[in-house]
């Protein structure tokens, strides 16, 4: 195949990212600038602020992730951007800034999904270790702040081809995690802190039931926007997470937690950057054994119903990818378990767990080969399906 250097620009929710990418298996450069410390005082992202701040970063991080691919824009082949998910101002600064570098450099465009931008994030890194046979078909688990969706993806020539199998029928996982983390006062965002302080409780204190969802989704259609036809006859394995969510509050309350909360909450807001230790100090045994069953309840789930898929739909290959995909429990049960069901499983690595435009210009390297390019009159697309 010939060598392609694909700028990739990604700017879907809270980071402000640029990377070259050459072939879609050779990381150049990777350069991503985030916006915690702006969202962290009002607890989660605030959208017009992300869109303020991408347009602060977009110009610097286009340029360091040059210099540091020691990369002219002529030697760029094509220049790749995402065009949804995510929020709509957000998106809209990397497109229209990919359009005019494009426009002005005289180089093809290349729309991208932002989940399958996660997919490829993992087959970038594992081209990149020598593993380019892949067997299919692949069952990929895309877990986020954003988005719990289960696909079930095939390779047809150049193309990748998605059938949507499962998807939350509320929150997403990693905006459980985040919103129970704001819940017991332990600040934004809260997936890792959860993630360390679960070792230092008992992960079977407290009893969380599994969501049971009976039902079709009211939200399946059969309009081509990558949702099954309601009436198929395909199993579906949906998510739910809002329920779990509120047995954490319901617990809360039943405990009278509310004052030791509040004193976390303000003691942990005069330390600029917590570290582990900070956050111990301020959780009680109760707290911890909490957090533990929380994260377990979580994980037990999503491990269970995605090996449920792969068995149902006889999947030869797994993949998790997504910012959740860099919880230690979550990886360390999928490997055990998909170990058992005799299934291989690929994660990417932490940092390209969370979003990056490394994924971005991966993604579109196939399309850089089909000639699949944008034209300069495409939008963002804040519910963009994946098909």
């Amino acid at each position: 195949m010939p060598d392609g250097y694909i700028l990739g620009i990604e700017s879907s929710c809270d980071e402000t990212a640029a990377a070259v990418v050459r072939s879609g298996e050779q990381l150049i450069s990777n350069v991503v600038a985030s916006q915690f410390a702006t969202h962290q005082p009002y607890g989660g992202v605030v959208p017009e602020l992300a869109s303020r701040e991408h347009l602060r970063a977009i110009v610097p991080v286009v340029r360091q992730a040059m210099a540091s691919a020691n990369c002219s824009f002529d030697a760029v082949d094509a220049i790749a951007v995402t065009q949804g998910p995510g929020l709509a101002g957000s998106l809209l600064v990397g497109i229209s800034y990919a359009k005019a570098l494009a426009f002005a450099l005289e180089k093809p465009l290349i729309a991208v999904n932002h989940l399958e931008g996660h997919i490829h994030a993992v087959l970038l890194e594992e081209r990149q270790k020598g593993n380019h046979e892949l067997q299919f078909p692949v069952l990929a688990l895309v877990v986020s702040g954003g988005h719990t969706h289960l696909y079930r993806a095939e390779q047809k020539g150049l193309s990748w081809t998605y059938s949507n199998i499962g998807h939350t029928r509320d929150d997403a996982a990693g905006e459980a995690f985040d919103k129970v983390a704001k819940l017991l006062g332990l600040g934004y965002p809260g997936g890792p802190v959860i993630d360390r302080l679960s070792t230092h409780g008992n992960p079977e204190a407290v009893k969380f039931t599994s969501a049971q969802i009976k039902h079709r989704d009211r939200r399946e259609q059969t309009d081509g926007h990558g949702i099954e036809d309601a009436n198929s006859d395909q199993p579906r394995f949906d998510f739910s997470y809002s329920g779990i969510k509120t047995a954490v509050l319901r617990f809360v309350e039943a405990h009278n937690m509310q004052p030791a909360i509040e004193e976390r909450r303000r003691n942990l807001a005069k330390i600029p950057k917590p570290k582990l230790e900070d956050y111990l100090a301020n959780c009680d045994r109760e707290t911890l054994d909490l957090v533990a069953s929380f994260q377990r309840a979580m994980i037990t789930d999503l491990v269970g119903r995605t090996l449920a898929a792969a068995q149902a739909y006889e999947v030869a290959t797994l993949l998790v990818t997504g910012g959740v995909a860099a919880n230690n429990e979550l990886r360390q049960t999928f490997e055990r378990r998909a170990a058992i069901e005799g299934v291989p499983v690929f994660f990417p690595s932490r940092p390209l767990s969370t979003d990056n435009a490394a994924m971005i210009a991966a993604a579109a390297y196939p399309k850089f080969l089909a000639k699949q390019f944008a034209p300069m009159d495409f939008s963002a697309e804040a519910g963009m399906a994946l098909r």
